[in-house]
């Protein structure tokens, strides 16, 4: 059980940059995962996320974000008859059997322009902190249009950090470490991201 008290140590760890551990539930995947601020990813924050903690290493966005950017979820894409038609192989592993949820929250995996490879502890750390400066840049009001565009000018697809787009409705329809994160960065004031 978690209460108010270890919330607020949670959201306030956040608002200072440092990591949290959240459980997702004992009806999902039963799993811990180590949350960091993306704007406070730093190659050595990566470092240790991928030494301490092996996985899958994901940046969490707000859906708000994901609609800002037009993001689509993989699942969309994977099913789209269009596509299917074209690359069949898309019908056989279209995902329609998962156990813990209707859909995943997997968006597009993105890499940062001025990364090489973009696997490094450097280069993964550039493109999280970076996408969460933009997200924080962007003025109030901003089109869609001209949010892709700036989306576009410092980021490309396929990448190393793969996006997860948190449900609409946040965690009121959706219990993931997605909505989780996002709710914390809410929380903490920080960029939902």
């Amino acid at each position: 059980e978690f209460g108010e008290e270890a919330v607020k140590a949670a959201v306030e760890a956040f608002k200072a940059g440092d990591p949290i551990m959240v459980f997702d539930s004992n009806f999902r995947e039963r799993e811990t995962d180590l949350l960091w601020p993306a704007a406070a990813t730093k190659p050595e924050v990566i470092r240790r996320l991928r030494k301490d903690c092996g996985g899958l290493l994901f940046l969490a966005i707000g859906n708000d974000i994901g609609e800002l950017f037009g993001l689509p979820w993989l699942q969309d894409i994977h099913t789209n008859a269009t596509l299917m038609q074209e690359y069949p192989v898309l019908d056989e592993l279209k995902t329609n059997d998962l156990q813990y949820d209707t859909k995943s929250a997997f968006t597009l995996s993105l890499n940062h322009r001025n990364t090489y490879t973009g696997i490094t502890d450097r280069d993964r750390a550039l493109t999280t902190y970076r996408f969460a400066e933009l997200v924080s840049e962007l003025p109030d009001g901003i089109s869609q249009e001209d949010a892709r565009k700036a989306l576009g000018k410092e980021f490309r697809t396929p990448g190393h950090i793969p996006v997860c787009r948190e449900a609409p409705g946040g965690l009121g329809t959706r219990q993931g470490h997605t909505e989780l994160a996002v709710s914390i960065a809410r929380l903490a004031g920080t960029a939902v991201c």
